[in-house]
């Protein structure tokens, strides 16, 4: 039985539609993520879940029992916001057990649950701090603490984690990372971060304009992306996008005299003359011979430490490769690189839907 079914929501402000059908069925355990940028619907999406709004229409499922009409605290539904939301005049400790306080959990009960929290969160010597004297990082443990407290069946995270410096965040990612495999709750997580995406969810639901554009795991997100959205939002640096035509030869790139030669298997299935997006990410270029070949104009590098980013041009278009740090390509040279077949990523350049 799934866990979570939201079934056709919608949202509506008026004349603006937010939400336009949202489809999506999560098995007990899961850590979803719904990515995307701002304004997407994202957020509306996870506030309905919450049960802070309402939807034009549609219903949403826990557990078989419709939430539509059910009352926040009713849902057994914990959020942790982006902002931590504690209360500046009590303890750690009575910060985290203060909706158990409400709900007149006893005292023993009360702390026992505080105490555990505390120790899966490592924040047990500050439990008797106020909030003004620890770090962000320390008050989004406390707040994710008072969620945890409740051992509610569904966990909603509102992008927790974008008030944190870099270090911070990828800390706080591997925490969550190993709170979710210790009790296997189920997740609904909210950010515009595609790092917390990958390296988080257990599937990823890429929205945008208020509708799904591919829902699946981090890997099908990846690798398999369905439209030129979904390729271009995940990735960094992002993928590479080239206008190209395909021809008897292979796909010749627009703007230049360049032609990949891809095998005729792949030929076959793609239009002649038609308008093509050839998808290849920075990656997925090497340096040494033994695939297809592909020559470029080196204009910029940069070496990071770990990889050097050349940044060039085929004809007019411009792309992105991440290569080896020791790789030679003096800028103003051409540089001939090679692909594995399976690094191509075609979509249809109307509808920007990937051609399989």
């Amino acid at each position: 039985m799934s866990a979570l079914v939201v079934d056709n929501i919608r949202k509506s402000f008026g004349e603006v539609e937010t939400l336009k059908g949202i489809d999506i069925s999560l098995e007990s355990g899961e850590f979803l993520v719904l990515l995307g940028a701002s304004g997407c619907g994202k957020s509306t999406l996870l506030n309905i879940i919450a049960g802070l709004a309402e939807p034009t229409g549609g219903d949403i499922r826990l557990n078989d029992r419709s939430l539509i009409g059910v009352h926040p605290k009713d849902r057994d539904i914990a959020m942790v916001f982006q902002s931590y939301a504690l209360y500046p005049n009590l303890s750690v400790r009575r910060n985290i057990g203060f909706g158990l306080e409400m709900r007149k959990v006893p005292v023993a009960e009360r702390e026992k649950a505080v105490a555990e929290a505390a120790r899966l969160l490592q924040i047990e010597p500050l439990l008797d701090r106020r909030p003004s004297q620890l770090s962000g990082g320390q008050r989004q443990r406390v707040a994710i603490g008072r969620a945890l407290v409740r051992n509610p069946k569904l966990f909603l995270f509102d992008e927790p984690l974008s008030n944190l410096d870099a270090k911070l965040r990828m800390e706080m990612r591997t925490e969550l990372k190993r709170l979710h495999q210790m009790m296997k709750t189920t997740v609904v997580y909210v950010t515009h971060d595609q790092i917390e995406a990958m390296t988080l969810a257990t599937r990823i639901a890429v929205m945008r304009n208020g509708q799904i554009e591919q829902l699946g795991t981090p890997e099908e997100i990846y690798n398999r992306p369905a439209t030129l959205y979904v390729a271009t939002f995940v990735g960094a640096p992002p993928m590479n996008i080239l206008d190209v035509v395909a021809t008897n030869n292979g796909l010749l790139v627009a703007g230049s005299d360049t032609v990949i030669p891809v095998p005729p298997s792949l030929l076959a299935g793609l239009p002649t003359g038609g308008s093509l997006k050839l998808g290849i990410r920075p990656e997925s270029f090497r340096a040494e011979a033994g695939g297809l070949p592909l020559t470029l104009r080196c204009d910029v590098t940069e070496l990071t430490g770990p990889e050097l980013i050349l940044s060039g041009s085929v004809g007019s278009q411009r792309l992105v490769a991440t290569l080896p740090p020791r790789t030679r390509a003096p800028v103003g040279s051409d540089v001939t690189l090679s692909l594995d077949v399976e690094a191509l990523h075609i979509f249809d350049g109307e509808t920007g839907k990937r051609i399989n």
